[in-house]
């Protein structure tokens, strides 16, 4: 007797190690199939995410590009055929006014009314009045950008020695002679180009982005792209840098109320560069 109960003692417990390991084979087995799933469904997330991305950048890019040339057109039809007689300055003043709410517009309230892709004033990093902490961010990070742009320019022109990096930049006023030509280009260039460039960068697109992607890619994107639509290698490096800092406050801040400011400092910088300091040396 004890040897057949030992004997069916063996076989259960070879049966249950059997059965066990054929539970262990079945376990491995699942939870195989479900990583090959949950890999296909990062993998689809990823590309899915990046189209998204993809198509942001170029909605904005094409907005900008659209808005400007249409814009043009229509005003080198209306001013220069129908011979008005107006002041070059100004027509470019209210051609660059026209642009650029055009395509504040349109970047933001067309998907709005087609695809009900909402977006809030918070989502546009307008929230409320600008604080202590934007005032005192904007100066550290327009000291950084401006150091960390003079390296980066010095690098790429070691590295790509070919390209003209002292490129003036055409902004699109030219002989300012009056005072009022100096208040328009002004009035354009250091307050109308900044707010809106904002709204439309750190503003709209960043948060569209930062809504699917981490912070830096998010900061990344914005910024290298806002660099390629100045359409300048010199100013391109140096807007890219500028952004990142600006993109970088946002991110602390939640406004672009800091980064508006230091793009009217630089804006303002560029503007006494070009315009005022030639006649102050004459």
């Amino acid at each position: 007797m004890t040897t057949e109960k030992k004997k069916k003692t063996e076989k259960k417990t070879k049966e249950s190690k059997k059965e066990t390991s054929r539970q262990k084979e079945a376990i491995a087995k699942f939870r195989e199939k479900l990583e090959k799933k949950a890999k296909k469904s990062k993998a689809a997330k990823f590309w899915i995410t990046a189209a998204w991305c993809f198509v942001l950048l170029v909605w904005v890019a094409a907005v900008l590009y659209a808005s400007q040339y249409l814009m043009g057109w229509l005003l080198v039809y209306v001013f220069h055929i129908t011979d008005w007689g107006l002041n070059d300055n100004l027509v470019q003043a209210i051609f660059s006014a026209i642009t650029y709410v055009v395509a504040v517009v349109v970047t933001i309230f067309v998907p709005w009314s087609v695809a009900k892709y909402k977006t809030s004033r918070d989502e546009l990093g307008l929230r409320g009045l600008p604080t202590w902490a934007d005032l005192l961010l904007a100066p550290i990070g327009f000291i950084v950008f401006m150091f960390v742009a003079v390296l980066l320019l010095a690098l790429m022109q070691k590295i790509l020695p070919g390209i003209n990096w002292e490129q003036a930049q055409e902004v699109g006023f030219s002989n300012l002679i009056t005072k009022s030509d100096f208040i328009l280009t002004f009035i354009m260039l250091v307050i109308v180009a900044p707010v809106a460039e904002e709204i439309i960068f750190r503003g709209w697109l960043y948060s569209k982005l930062r809504a699917k992607i981490p912070a830096i890619p998010a900061i990344l994107l914005v910024s290298l792209l806002f660099g390629i639509v100045h359409g300048q290698w010199n100013v391109g490096v140096t807007v890219f840098v500028m952004s990142i800092a600006m993109c970088t406050i946002r991110e602390i801040t939640g406004t672009i109320w800091g980064g508006m400011l230091i793009h009217i400092i630089k804006n303002g910088l560029a503007f006494y560069l070009l315009y005022v300091n030639p006649i102050m040396i004459q």
